[in-house]
């Protein structure tokens, strides 16, 4: 049974970056003050991902490259080279073939403490969470979901903890495309979807609007549609972690081949206390603003 996990972009390989860099920022403050450390990815893939890189014609300067098929380190892998090591791993996946891998991935370090769930990746984080006493852990997480299947009551669970770092990919194509510009297509699951992710309905109210207006002959026509664009949708989310963690740092926005938006890579505290905040906060913005294009590149947006 192939194990492989086709996708990937430059977007795929800056978002991993930032957050390797992090882990290992991490582990090196933190390895000789908390007796354990741990990481947990959610929706953790198989460790590796597979990317087809495309061919190039032979140039006056450079020769010709053919087509091939390389195996990148994955999330789960990435997190398991860090050094100084997590003191436990917990990956987490619903697909059988992807916990398979993971299961392959983690016989290649017998000496780790790592365990591979699988299930929805909500409820699986709830009761692992639910099942821990947090003093004396402290621990990064990485949301990588499929779409939008993050649901709020996991972030608050995540919150609730005050031990976790949660490095958190959200998806501004799916909410754009399930907050539909004219709202008679928003139909009762988009709104589900939405309202499930956000953790409000507040996002309807913030993101569309009715207007009426009367021409010379006193006839009033009302118009309905969605006014709110990709940097007004990951506004509302950044306001909504804000309501939640004690910290949030300004995301990191990530664009496909062709320069669209798609992601925005936030990461949310949830320490309250301030030397923690401190700290994970000079990391990433350190991080993130390492990571930052050009100004002058990928203006605009939807």
């Amino acid at each position: 049974m192939s194990t492989d996990h086709e996708f990937g972009s430059l977007s795929t390989d800056l978002k991993l970056s930032v957050v390797e860099e992090y882990l290992r920022a991490f582990t090196l403050a933190l390895h000789s003050k908390f007796p354990e450390l741990w990481y947990i990815d959610a929706f953790a893939g198989t460790g590796e991902r597979t990317v087809r890189v495309a061919g190039a014609i032979a140039t006056d300067l450079l020769p010709a490259l053919e087509k091939r098929i390389e195996r990148r380190r994955g999330s789960a892998r990435i997190a398991l080279d860090i050094t100084p090591h997590f003191s436990r791993y917990i990956f987490m996946d619903k697909m059988r073939r992807h916990c398979a891998a993971l299961r392959c991935l983690a016989n290649e370090y017998p000496d780790r403490s790592i365990d591979i769930v699988r299930g929805d990746a909500n409820e699986a984080i709830k009761a692992e969470l639910a099942s821990q006493r947090w003093v004396g852990k402290r621990a990064v997480m990485f949301l990588d979901p499929y779409g939008m299947d993050v649901a709020w009551s996991t972030l608050e669970a995540i919150r609730k903890t005050e031990a976790i770092d949660v490095w958190y990919l959200v998806s501004l194509a799916g909410m754009f495309r399930q907050a539909t510009h004219d709202p008679k297509k928003l139909t009762a699951d988009k709104r589900a979807a939405l309202t499930r992710m956000l953790g409000t309905d507040g996002w309807e109210d913030a993101w569309y609007r009715r207007e009426q207006s009367t021409d010379l002959l006193g006839q009033v026509d009302e118009t309905h549609q969605r006014v709110a664009d990709v940097a007004a949708m990951e506004q509302f989310v950044g306001k909504r972690l804000a309501s939640l963690f004690p910290k949030v740092l300004p995301p990191r926005r990530l664009r496909n081949d062709r320069g669209a938006p798609m992601f925005s890579l936030f990461l949310a505290i949830s320490n309250p206390e301030p030397k923690a905040i401190g700290l994970a906060t000079r990391i990433g913005n350190h991080i993130l603003k390492a990571s930052m294009e050009p100004a002058s590149r990928h203006k605009g947006g939807h």
